[in-house]
């Protein structure tokens, strides 16, 4: 299968579906997968398949090398929207990741003072207070709440740690609206279940955990890439545009990606 895996901190830029012109920052190993989750949709491919030896990138190497590429782009006219730490797997497993997030800024504010700060997090490290500090400083702090239906975790995102899901709820209403929880909806079937989170089994906890969490909106989206897995499909637009509805009616801004 094709997989999308970094070879640099550095990356794009590419146009994301929710972000516009994303310059991404890759802090996990080049070459290889690095994750807390081994979720059955990742682009970057299944865990056990993605393996390396390869470091972690320094501080030092990833604020050179977001200078150089920001250098390269201002000479071809390019501002990039945003600045987004992504990549091999989830960012905030680097040991470093205080540090590098408060250089990354000086760095922003310095060269591309217009671009947005933001992070696509699977939010398996907020229950530790230093990683919620750092989040914090993110424009966009973008964190992952697929359900909170455990047997749905286990089968489709399979944490390699601990995860429960009450205390995530708890964890994510610490942010007092500072985050954005970020929902991946689908259809399918795996290991002999229904992957559907998008029948009311799924949304009306689901809804009730939004109304805990008072985020400052939710971004729903569903696949856009091949899998690793087979039997996975896209959430129905309809349905969708449906679950969108009934956030907003929360008083939660939403967008929606299909």
């Amino acid at each position: 299968m094709s997989t999308v895996i970094y070879d640099s901190p550095i990356f794009g830029p590419i146009h994301s579906r929710r972000l516009g012109i994303s310059l991404g920052i890759n802090l996990l190993p080049k070459g290889g997968k690095f994750c807390s989750f081994d979720c059955i949709y990742c682009e970057c491919g299944l865990n056990s398949e993605r393996r390396t030896k390869n470091p972690l990138p320094t501080a030092d190497e990833v604020v050179k090398g977001l200078q150089d590429k920001l250098e390269e782009l201002r000479s071809e006219g390019i501002v990039p929207d945003v600045l987004t730490f992504a990549g091999n797997g989830e960012p905030t497993l680097h040991p470093h990741f205080s540090e590098i997030v408060d250089r990354v800024l000086q760095v922003r504010d310095s060269e591309c003072p217009s671009a947005k700060l933001s992070i696509l997090s699977n939010a398996t490290q907020i229950r530790r207070p230093e990683i919620r500090e750092a989040l914090l400083r993110f424009d966009n702090n973008i964190l992952k709440l697929d359900t909170v239906d455990s047997t749905f975790i286990n089968n489709v995102d399979r944490p390699q740690g601990h995860y429960d899901v009450e205390e995530q709820i708890a964890c994510l209403a610490l942010f007092q609206g500072r985050c954005i929880i970020q929902t991946m909806l689908m259809r399918g079937e795996y290991g002999g279940r229904s992957l559907d989170n998008t029948t009311e089994q799924y949304i009306t906890p689901y809804l009730e955990a939004l109304r805990r969490i008072r985020p400052k909106a939710v971004m729903l989206y569903t696949l856009d890439r091949e899998t690793p897995v087979k039997g996975l499909e896209k959430a129905d637009p309809k349905v969708m545009e449906a679950i969108a509805q009934r956030i907003r009616e929360l008083g939660i801004e939403v967008s929606v990606s299909y």
